[in-house]
């Protein structure tokens, strides 16, 4: 039913050396720096990206395991909660990110 734990085992691999780095210093408090004049939703992204990531995991690793399709179906079931909360962050993050720029520095008016 969960077909080969290999390519599951791979996925998982690839998907932490992809999205797992890159949250984890931003947390820290690394800047990319692209993304330095949108520094306000940062941190919600940070965690809507772990939020997918733990989606992936738990995903991955109940087939890598060769679980039951009911622990399967339950990870999957949580899985999307994670997928969920992540849409939702980085929606915060983007309101949170347009609030910042439209409350920017204001010119002096002449006159």
């Amino acid at each position: 039913m969960n077909g080969n734990p290999l390519y599951h085992a791979m996925a998982l691999a690839v998907s932490t050396a992809l999205m797992l780095p890159v949250p984890v210093a931003v947390l820290a408090g690394w800047t990319l720096p692209w993304m330095r004049k949108r520094q306000a939703g940062m941190r919600l992204r940070a965690y809507g990206f772990l939020c997918g990531y733990t989606l992936m995991l738990l995903n991955g690793i109940p087939r890598i395991a060769d679980a039951s399709y009911e622990t399967v179906m339950v990870c999957m079931s949580v899985g999307v909660g994670f997928g969920v909360a992540a849409a939702v962050l980085f929606l915060l993050a983007e309101g949170k990110d347009s609030g910042a720029l439209a409350a920017g520095p204001v010119e002096p008016r002449e006159g």
